[in-house]
């Protein structure tokens, strides 16, 4: 039926080109944006998951900052325990020396007493933003070290792991820069050489410094093992940031070869949609021919 109060082609069409304007300004926001998922209007529980897989990724940048940090100290302290466990070595090379006939032990105790001068300063200088792992009194605040190790999220609840590592008379080279307690305690309070010094005197000496090597050895040990972990976790950390980073993009981000395709469909079915409202709106003129 033709009437000049409606037409309901025009109408048909118009609807038809107002859905494809939608869909226009829809595609044309996921190219500009390059994301499918850009507010929670889009997909709510998708941008409900990546808000938090993004928050969480914040969390591991600084969980490797704080690796970082905690991995300068370990280094130091382990370059640290590594010079002092080569000037002890020195030390006890010293006193096998002093064991040989007419061997002036005075003149050794000068070079060993300048070693240990070194031992001190080993310790002093293993400092690192104001934290010294080799150097400390034990019953001090602050004797307990904590190294954050990750971030850990079951369900809701998320929590920070650490390690704590505490600075005992086992670990720590000296418990005072007066060559006091901790590991070299006993070696830097050894009686000096004299020339009535015995080769029983320097047995004994060297038996305190074996024993002071050997809990060397074990500090290092401990340090080195904590250092192997933090290198993991920052690697583990590494790698899981990549993840989210892919997780989130394989939820939110706009497929670009996708919307492409899709936009010049709807240019193609817009300009048809105007060729169709047009031809509908011509349908009203024709009425008039019929008054000729």
């Amino acid at each position: 039926m033709a009437s000049i109060l409606t037409n309901a082609s025009a109408m048909a069409a118009l609807s038809t080109l107002r859905s494809i304007s939608s869909s226009m300004e829809e595609t044309q926001n996921r190219i500009s944006t390059g994301m499918r998922v850009g507010s929670a209007s889009d997909n709510a529980a998708y941008w409900s998951i990546a808000t938090t897989m993004r928050s969480d990724n914040a969390a591991l940048s600084s969980i490797a900052d704080a690796l970082g940090m905690g991995a300068a100290k370990v280094d130091v302290a382990t370059a640290g325990m590594e010079a002092a466990i080569d000037v002890v070595s020195e030390i006890k090379a010293k006193y096998v020396a002093a064991k040989e006939q007419g061997v002036d032990k005075t003149k050794i105790q000068e070079e060993i007493n300048q070693l240990k001068d070194q031992l001190i300063s080993i310790a002093e200088g293993a400092s690192f933003n104001g934290e010294n792992w080799l150097l400390n009194t034990v019953s001090a605040a602050g004797s307990e070290k904590t190294i954050v190790t990750g971030f850990v999220r079951t369900g809701a609840t998320v929590s920070v792991k650490s390690e704590q590592y505490a600075l005992t008379a086992n670990n720590l080279l000296f418990e005072s820069n007066a060559g006091t307690g901790g590991i070299l305690g006993a070696t830097y309070a050894l009686t000096a050489m004299t020339g009535a010094t015995t080769d029983a005197d320097v047995d004994t000496a060297i038996t305190t410094v074996e024993t002071a090597l050997g809990k060397m050895a074990s500090a290092g040990s401990v340090l080195g093992s904590l250092s192997q972990r933090i290198d993991m976790q920052e690697d583990f950390a590494s790698k899981l940031s990549d993840a989210l980073d892919k997780g989130i993009g394989r939820l939110v981000d706009a497929d670009m070869n996708e919307e492409s395709t899709r936009l010049k469909a709807l240019q193609t079915q817009q300009q048809l949609a105007i060729q169709a409202l047009s031809i509908a709106n011509s349908d009203s003129q024709s009425i008039l021919s019929l008054f000729r």
